[in-house]
């Protein structure tokens, strides 16, 4: 038990020296309605392959971006194998399944329905942006905030191709570590830098909408909630002077 805490205690350290010492922050908007569609789109048109999103729904998405069902369709909706598009109710669930992707890739392929809340807007923002050229890896890249990670880059074509670069340091024990240095586009991709940036700020203000909806509105509600409890406890405060007033 004492193991597992201290292995607990340090997984925060262990994320942040994976991606090099830090993670790049992005700006998280979740009123941003515009952005949340066009992180949708790229969620289903990249992502929705291969990872699902099993708690979440079509017309749950269009509820709160303001699409009909029809639009819902039209922009966000895959299509099965024989070409007729996910009715709305539907939950974003993959065809893939574990035993082809346990061939395919060599293990199971997780949901990313609550990804944004367990690693983070930064880390998913960070991870989207740093991967590699390594030949020695099977899909021929590697990451930076995830180390040896099996998912192809299957953004490669809109960012490019990039090269790590490391150097070398010794630590007071003697010991060698590679430190990451920084990124160098080998490549070009069919988006300029910055605009791939962008992209990705899209994609990942929709992760976290999708981990979960209702933030908008439980932060809404919680200042409705806060204001009465402030009146509740003038009332609850006079009341008991009143009921108290003949023993003092």
């Amino acid at each position: 038990m004492k193991k597992l805490l201290i292995a607990l205690c340090m997984l925060p350290g262990m994320v942040l020296a994976s991606s090099g010492g830090h993670l790049d922050h992005v700006a998280i908007d979740l009123s941003d309605k515009e952005s949340l569609k066009r992180g949708a789109q790229t969620f289903v048109n990249y992502c929705l392959s291969c990872h699902g999103a099993d708690y979440v729904r079509y017309n749950r998405i269009g509820r709160d971006l303001g699409m009909s069902d029809e639009e819902v369709t039209a922009m966000i909706s895959t299509r099965d194998a024989k070409g007729d598009p996910s009715k709305p109710g539907e939950l974003m669930k993959v065809a893939m399944n574990n035993d082809y992707a346990k061939t395919a890739f060599g293990t199971k392929i997780p949901g990313l329905s609550v990804i944004a809340r367990a690693r983070g807007a930064d880390w998913l923002y960070t991870y989207l942006r740093t991967f590699y050229v390594d030949e020695s890896r099977p899909t021929g890249v590697n990451n930076i905030a995830f180390p040896d990670v099996g998912m192809p880059h299957v953004l490669w074509e809109l960012q490019g191709l990039q090269k790590a670069k490391f150097v070398t340091e010794t630590d007071a024990d003697g010991n060698e570590q590679k430190i990451f240095e920084g990124m160098e586009l080998v490549v070009p991709g069919k988006m300029k830098p910055e605009e791939y940036d962008a992209y990705v700020a899209d994609l990942v203000n929709f992760m976290v909408y999708m981990g979960e909806p209702m933030q908008m509105e439980r932060k809404s509600l919680g200042v409705w909630v806060l204001l009465f409890l402030f009146v509740f406890t003038v009332i609850a405060y006079l009341l008991k002077k009143e009921y108290w007033k003949d023993v003092h």
